[in-house]
């Protein structure tokens, strides 16, 4: 972390389904985000009703990030909630606020209401600088960073440039599907839809499809999360329509969904609660210990194998999406 993000006071979020989903409850919202592998219809079909597509890029400085040379067109008349990124490692709670302040069919908890309400009618700029100097949001935002394990500062090595990622979000706002981009100074409109279909989802898989193609084939610098109902309430009152019907199959198929949804929800919270603690006193005694036994190095290759390992998979599934 370097100083100006320590002067900040936001910390780096992972792009994460359980740690955007935690935040949204923390919001008071019956909400969650979801891993999206892939953008084909049928995909996107099974998460109905789906609200945004939240997508997490590395950010690369390039002449096409003129206005003139992007797709989609600038709107600096747009009429709904955005703000810009003022400080650093804020967007990814920043992409969610934009989305949020731009859903109409839900209702938020009332620090988050209030928020909103006060920032109506501010220009994006000040808005910005409005959102992240709420210390509640900042601290909802930081619970879910991972601790900084170790400072490198005073130790004059060299300085080795960081990739840099960044969240933007896609939704429908006013029959035309938006991109909201706080390092951008307007929302990005990018034409209309048919309400019929895939509506507006079909709009924002081009356009993110058209994103996606620009990086190398099997290129892993971005992720895609699905911003929708939580489908948990739903699933339950069709388990007792069913169950009162008498229909044993659709309600074991029920079951079965419904266990799926919790299951993942442990998980969550399992990550989660790993995300608070710093583990860093932990993996040094396990590192000393190690070394005594003379097991280090065999172990050191050992997680090396199991990272490459990982990183494969992680290819493996990213070629999947290309391909769809």
């Amino acid at each position: 972390m370097s100083a100006d993000d320590e002067q900040s006071g936001w910390q780096l979020t992972e792009s994460d389904p359980g740690v955007f989903t935690e935040l949204l409850k923390s919001l008071g919202l019956p909400l969650i985000v979801d891993d999206l592998y892939s953008l084909d219809s049928e995909s996107l079909a099974a998460l109905k009703p789906l609200h945004a597509l939240i997508f997490l890029f590395k950010w690369v400085p390039t002449s096409s990030d003129s206005s003139s040379q992007r797709a989609g067109t600038d709107d600096p008349d747009f009429p709904g909630f955005f703000a810009l990124q003022v400080v650093n490692n804020a967007c990814a709670t920043l992409a969610v606020l934009n989305a949020l302040g731009n859903i109409h069919s839900i209702s938020p908890g009332p620090q988050l209401t209030e928020l909103l309400q006060f920032t109506t009618g501010m220009d994006p700029q000040t808005r910005g600088l409005v959102v992240t100097s709420a210390d509640w949001l900042r601290e909802l935002h930081n619970a879910l960073s991972p601790p900084s394990a170790f400072s490198l500062d005073g130790l004059e090595l060299p300085r080795k440039s960081e990739d840099a990622y960044h969240f933007v979000v896609y939704l429908p706002i006013n029959g035309a599907v938006y991109e909201l981009d706080g390092l951008k100074p307007y929302p990005i409109r990018h034409g209309g839809y048919e309400e019929s279909g895939e509506g507006w989802l079909k709009t924002a898989r081009e356009v993110i499809e058209a994103r996606i193609n620009t990086y190398s084939l099997g290129a892993l610098e971005f992720s895609l999360l699905a911003l929708r109902d939580d489908p948990l309430p739903s699933l339950q009152s069709q388990l007792l329509h069913y169950q009162a019907v008498g229909d044993s199959t659709s309600a074991n198929e029920l079951v079965a969904k419904i266990a799926n949804e919790n299951a993942k929800r442990e998980r969550w919270a399992f990550e989660n609660s790993l995300r608070r603690h710093n583990h860093v006193g932990l993996v040094q005694a396990l590192l000393l210990a190690l070394a005594k036994a003379g097991k280090l190095s065999s172990a050191t290759e050992a997680a090396r194998k199991t990272m490459k390992d990982r990183i494969e998979q992680r290819k493996a599934r990213g070629e999947d999406m290309d391909e769809d």
